[in-house]
């Protein structure tokens, strides 16, 4: 109960926790869901079928209290500084109600002066149920306002300010957890305290930059306060004499020679630090100085969607960002940088942060800032019909007048978009179908009111109206329209056509495509029993959100492979196939460019142990996909197109960088025995940020039973190799690869591992029995091939065991 100084309380750290007959502690921040299991309440909701056995945790208050001491004299106004409060919860303070939140992504900052004494007090946080909170909503609505009752099995989740998926996803575990995630003080305003710090660039043509500091002060009497304002190398002090309530004051720094934040992959991320300081308080801000514009002209296709950053248009590779996790306390930065870098290491330079989880913390865009990761925002709405009533915009107006203004200062955040899929969900639920015009009003109030209060904060923000969108005020179909604006494209897993229709559309911007997977052994060992390693089994299907997703995985199977022999190899096909899936996409879609300009997949992360669209498992170990992944993905590319009638295969140049790239390409067959079979050989000079054809080959020219395979050197010094295959896998009487494998210890833990086939070993996966990253994983290795790679274990003291396997021995009966 120590104070953690003269004028401010950490109250993070030990609280209890209380419902009924149940005691025990819990870690502020932290969530009452691992607070319970902790205290043998409930058993790990992620393991075997766990997850009925712990819903009932949202049905009830859950009450969390702690003491800390005041000293003798309490003078001053004091206030708690409380953010991501999840959510509906009654705060007390020595049993006077202080705050009444409502709303998990707003910070709150009541006055609590008059509640407090001297010596011991008490803080009690009441965590009112999410289902009984909802519930009193929706039934005070004045028209019916139903939720995706398929992804939410927890209902009533959209009547609240809260993560959608804590109430279930086609990926996500059901459990609509509470807690406090943020920040816990107790502060003294003394006399005054900083509210906001934002920052607005002017690129001058001379290229030099003008900084424009705004500084938002909180008072509540009149005072004078010096500021100190600290930015490259430059120290200015403002004395300030704030009015009770808010009050801006301005300061401009110029930088003459600016060196520019740039993407992963096209440039330095350089970050000047930006430092705003009150006797008491100080704020520092990371600041990355870019020009930003979102290019939406309109040409012969319709309209384009592309990202142009310091002058250069730049092709964004990424994937969708959900929550680290579905329960607060199982993550932390560390954690949550792992993925991030994996994303980066993986040639992505993009994360779409999806409007059903947070707005992330602080740290969390200090990371993209530092790593290049450009952020597409979501508001956090998806997938649902929403109220709209006059409390429920007042309450979303304050949370987007928050949320912009503490996080606009980001370089790396180059969107900020209304909502996930709420212009499909009119079209989903046959109320907004009966009554379409009335439901549509209501979307337009509430979208209409998150662009106002953007547009309010007069930021650099740059505004677009849902994702998927043809553009404003344009309700249409954008699933299946790819003229314009960004497209979601589902047509593939959701709808079971072949990987060949992603070559139907031509999107300007694909923000949404996916096809999903089995997590790795390696995780399914760990929550799994081995009775419930079947795909039919019930445990398995309590991991497995999308309904029809395990026999769409099974069918897709049947279409392209043999089938494998056992469960671990399903669960390796199945991660095979997804690679092949995404990669069709994304490479025909590459070659588009610059009619097309971005390519973000649906998923990178998991919030649980579950089969997914995941390029990551839970935990962050690399799916094959995501080894493949950083192939198509890689700058510099050459891809393989066939023609609609199959007669030809184009093979395409990709070059998403700044100079042009000369490339020399060797093309051959290889026979099922793995020997290569010399074809022709293409040179070629591909333009700067640009796709173009480098030479053609006819499809008569691969004799029945091989593959087209080329491999590729340019004079960046970057090169590869890829293969195509004629017709499916299924037809190919492989035979066995010969995989072999040697290893030698390396230096801190890691292995070395020499893989050799004699024969053709086509998607080579090696498996590890403890968590690591492999520096290579998911590749082809023909006769007499042989190729070193490192696995370097999480543990260094770890002992490895690796488990080979490739196309053929997974599919063999011998």
């Amino acid at each position: 109960m120590a104070v953690s100084s003269p004028n401010a309380h950490d109250l993070s750290g030990a609280w209890r926790l209380v419902s009924g007959d149940i005691d025990v502690a819990m870690a502020i921040p932290g969530d009452v869901h691992s607070a319970l299991e902790a205290g043998g309440v409930i058993p790990d909701p992620y393991f075997g079928a766990n997850e009925a056995k712990v819903q009932w945790v949202a049905e009830r208050d859950w009450l969390i209290s702690r003491a800390f001491d005041m000293p003798e004299t309490i003078e001053g106004s004091w206030y708690l500084d409380l953010d991501f409060v999840d959510t509906v919860a009654t705060i007390r303070v020595n049993g006077t109600i202080v705050l009444e939140a409502n709303n998990c992504f707003r910070r709150y900052r009541p006055d609590v002066a008059a509640a407090l004494k001297e010596g011991e007090n008490l803080i009690e946080v009441l965590f009112h149920s999410p289902v009984e909170s909802g519930r009193k909503v929706y039934d005070a609505l004045p028209f019916e306002v139903p939720w995706l009752a398929m992804n939410c099995p927890i209902p009533y989740g959209n009547m609240l300010r809260k993560p959608q998926c804590h109430f279930g996803w086609d990926w996500n575990i059901a459990l609509a957890p509470s807690g406090l995630y943020g920040t816990v003080k107790l502060r003294k305003l003394d006399p005054a305290r900083i509210e906001h710090v934002t920052t607005r660039q002017n690129h001058r043509d001379d290229g030099s930059v003008e900084l424009d500091v705004a500084v938002t002060l909180y008072a509540d009497e009149p005072c004078i306060v010096p500021v100190r304002f600290s930015f490259n190398g430059e120290e200015v002090r403002v004395d300030c004499a704030p009015n009770p309530g808010e009050t801006t004051i301005h300061q401009v720094f110029v930088i003459e020679q600016p060196k520019l934040w740039w993407p992963a992959g096209s440039g330095e991320q350089t970050l000047y630090p930006l430092t705003v300081a009150l006797p008491d308080e100080t704020v520092v801000r990371q600041i990355g100085l870019r020009r930003l514009e979102l290019l939406t002209d309109r040409d012969e296709a319709g309209s384009r969607f592309a990202f142009r950053i310091n002058g250069r248009e730049i092709f964004a590779r990424g994937a969708n960002w959900i929550p680290a996790d579905a329960l607060f306390s199982r993550t932390d930065p560390e954690k949550t940088e792992a993925l991030l870098q994996s994303a980066v290491d993986a040639n992505m330079n993009m994360i779409r942060i999806w409007g059903g989880g947070f707005y992330e913390h602080d740290w969390f865009y200090d990371l993209c800032d530092r790593l290049g990761l450009m952020v597409w925002q979501d508001f956090m709405f998806a997938c649902n019909l929403y109220p709209s009533t006059q409390s429920f915009l007042d309450n979303v107006e304050a949370e987007v007048d928050y949320q912009v203004r503490r996080l606009a200062h980001h370089a790396s955040i180059v969107l900020w978009c209304g909502d996930n899929e709420l212009v499909g969900a009119l079209n989903w639920f046959e109320v907004s179908k009966k009554d379409r015009d009335r439901y549509l009003v209501s979307y337009d109030r509430l979208n209409r009111t998150i662009e106002r209060a953007l547009e309010k904060t007069g930021l650099d923000a740059i505004w677009w109206p849902s994702s998927p969108s043809v553009g404003p005020l344009d309700f249409g179909d954008a699933w299946h329209k790819d003229g314009a604006g960004d497209m979601h494209f589902w047509s593939v897993w959701h709808e079971n056509k072949s990987f060949d229709h992603y070559r139907t559309v031509k999107p300007r911007f694909c923000s949404e495509f996916g096809f999903q997977s089995y997590t790795s052994n390696l995780v399914l060992d760990r929550y799994t029993e081995a009775k419930d390693r079947n795909i039919a089994s019930p445990v398995m299907e309590v991991h497995q959100k999308n309904p029809g997703g395990n026999e769409r995985i099974a069918g897709t199977m049947f279409r392209y492979f043999r089938f494998p022999k056992d469960f671990a190899n399903f669960v390796y096909l199945s991660q095979i196939q997804q690679g092949l899936a995404i990669k069709t996409a994304v490479e025909y879609w590459r070659s588009l460019k610059p009619h097309c300009m971005g390519t973000v997949i649906w998923q990178l992360n998991d919030t649980w142990p579950v089969a997914s669209w995941a390029s990551l498992d839970y935990g962050g170990t690399w799916k094959a996909m995501h080894y493949q992944a950083r192939r198509f993905f890689a700058p510099e590319t050459i891809v393989a197109i066939p023609s609609a009638d199959g007669r030809q295969i184009a093979l395409s140049m990709i070059n998403d960088g700044a100079p042009p790239v000369d490339f020399e390409v060797e093309v051959a067959t290889v026979d099922l025995d793995g020997r290569t079979h010399p074809l022709t050989r293409l040179a070629g000079q591909c333009p700067p940020d640009r796709a173009a054809e480098i030479g053609r080959i006819d499809a008569n020219s691969v004799p029945d039973g091989h593959l087209l395979v080329w491999s590729w050197t340019a004079t960046n010094g970057s090169k590869g190799r890829g293969h195509h295959v004629m017709s499916t896998y299924k037809v190919l009487d492989l035979k066995p690869s010969g995989l072999s494998l040697q290893e030698a210890k390396g230096e801190g833990g890691q292995r070395l591992l020499t893989l050799s086939a004699s024969g053709l070993a086509l998607f080579v996966m090696v498996e590890a029995d403890c968590p690591g990253r492999f520096s290579d994983n998911a590749f082809d290795l023909f006769a007499g091939e042989t190729r070193t790679i490192a696995f370097t274990p999480d543990d260094p003291g770890a002992t490895p065991r690796f488990t080979l396997r490739d196309l053929h021995s997974c599919q063999a009966t011998e």
